[in-house]
């Protein structure tokens, strides 16, 4: 059979299976060295695998040929491992009903239910009765040269046979008449050939080389919290019409490549929508066993920008990245159960710590899609994801986890100095700003968040608020001195933004 040549980057097939959908299509993929080779991209919503074609010959079957003459060797158990039919009495060949598996005839290959055995060890038996035949192949040596031909119209009788037999054993009143009849439908059978085909009593015969194909898989990549990237690993360049996916278990597509950039998008969509859709299924398992306020708003992977040489953001290094109550949280590999989330090493109070996303202006090189993540008296980490919508879920759900944090909270008092005395700002999430100095039972002043009109500070230590009076709208300005300065601003910073959202109904539903 020929093999068509394959076709790299074909469309996308879909196929429906019990409501899943399963779409495939032809892919080159290579170790980003060697030359593409092609395969097949199998995806189902929790699996992606890597197939390539396989040639699997065939069982050879007798189809059109001449005499053969095929040499089996007895076993001692099974003999010939075959059983024959016919005879001279009957006027029909001498003809092979049956070939017991894994015994003598059937590991030669070469023999067949069908064959018409016209030779044994170089003598004729076309002419002999059924029980001579019997006794000639029963006492022909260990090493048996049978010469055949293959009688085709034969077959499906003997297949019938064959099954009459099997349910004769089942089935001990079954028509003893069978082996009559079955002698009978060959004579018409042998009729009925001979009428067709009056030249010959055999059909010829040859093997079939025929082959078929089928499909192997030479990678299986579960999509459960497995992560695609475009980039060449650990870098800020693209990949050309190419990508690869990497899955927990560190098991790796390779570097699929696409000659069609419609083709590519598509793979991209769907392989992310298919992780992204698992993503969201896990994150409801862990949040049956956390409590309300310390539930997960978001967990998906980034890159995090590492410093290399005094080059900074030169290299790349996936993370982790999750959302969980009050928390960012920032692993090497993604928790695996409960237990794993209570040992994360790197996590910061998002009340206290600044997202800006990253302006295309402001990148540092060819990576797109950058956000900055700022933790007071800590090294700014710069963080990018592959797409402009990864970007968006994660500021959502950041803004979401913001404003629960902060409302579980309630409020959060500073020590600063103020006139010279040590005092106590505090930021309640109910009545605003308030600064108490030490052993007073009232506020030395109040203000509600909507009266802040500004703010100012040295980047060290000193702070300026300016406040609006109520009745008099007068600007009032009150100067203070925290040591923690940057720790306050953000946790400002992160009052003021619940605040606003909480305006909106609307805001605190936007996780996707």
């Amino acid at each position: 059979m020929k093999i068509n040549t394959l076709r790299m980057s074909t469309p996308i097939e879909e196929k429906v299976d019990h409501k899943l959908k399963v779409r495939t299509g032809m892919v080159t993929v290579s170790d980003g060295k060697s030359r593409p080779v092609p395969v097949q991209l199998h995806l189902s919503m929790e699996i992606l695998r890597l197939r390539k074609e396989e040639i699997v010959p065939s069982e050879p079957k007798p189809i059109n040929g001449k005499e053969r003459m095929v040499q089996i060797r007895r076993q001692r158990v099974g003999g010939l491992g075959l059983s024959i039919k016919g005879g001279a009495e009957h006027k029909l060949p001498i003809l092979i009903s049956k070939i017991y598996k894994d015994r003598a005839a059937h590991q030669t290959g070469e023999l067949f239910v069908g064959d018409a055995i016209i030779k044994v060890n170089g003598e004729y038996i076309t002419a002999c009765p059924h029980d001579d035949a019997v006794n000639i192949l029963r006492n022909a040596g260990d090493i048996v040269v049978l010469t055949v031909k293959h009688y085709p119209a034969a077959t499906p009788f003997l297949q019938k046979q064959e099954e009459k037999e099997r349910k004769e054993n089942q089935n001990p009143d079954s028509n003893m008449d069978d082996k009559e009849n079955s002698e009978e439908s060959l004579k018409i059978a042998n009729t009925n050939s001979s009428s067709s085909r009056p030249s010959s009593l055999y059909s010829e015969c040859e093997l079939d080389t025929n082959v078929q194909t089928r499909w192997v898989d030479l990678i299986t990549l579960p999509l459960m919290m497995a992560y695609v990237t475009r980039y060449i690993f650990g870098t800020d360049k693209l990949r050309p019409n190419a990508f690869e996916v990497r899955g927990l278990n560190g098991i790796s597509t390779g570097i699929i490549h696409c000659d069609d950039s419609a083709v590519l998008s598509q793979w991209l969509k769907y392989i992310t929508d298919n992780i992204i859709g698992l993503t969201h299924l896990q994150m409801k398992l862990y949040n049956r066993n956390f409590s309300i306020t310390d539930r997960i708003e978001y967990m998906g992977w980034v890159n995090e920008g590492v410093v290399n040489n005094n080059h900074p953001w030169q290299n790349y290094k996936p993370k982790f990245f999750a959302l969980k109550g009050a928390d960012l949280m920032l692993f090497d590999t993604p928790p695996l159960n409960v237990m794993d989330w209570s040992k994360c090493i790197e996590t910061y109070k998002v009340y206290q710590t600044m997202f800006r996303v990253v302006k295309e202006s402001e990148n540092v090189d060819e990576r797109q899609h950058c956000f900055l993540v700022q933790t007071s008296g800590q090294e700014s980490k710069y963080l990018n994801v592959e797409t402009r919508q990864e970007l968006l879920r994660i500021e959502n759900a950041w803004h979401c986890s913001v404003c629960k944090a902060v409302m579980t909270l309630g409020s959060k008092t500073f020590t600063v100095n103020y006139n010279g005395k040590t005092s106590g700002l505090t930021l309640d999430w109910n009545t605003g700003f308030s600064l108490h100095e030490a052993d007073a039972k009232s506020p030395a002043w109040q203000y509600k968040f909507s009266q802040l009109r500004g703010s100012s500070d040295d980047g060290k230590s000193k702070l300026k608020l300016h406040f609006q009076d109520a009745e008099t709208r007068v600007i009032e300005t009150k100067e203070l001195d925290c040591t923690i300065l940057q720790s306050l601003l953000f946790c400002m910073h992160a009052f003021l933004t619940a605040k606003v959202a909480s305006v909106d109904p609307t805001f605190l539903s936007m996780v996707p």
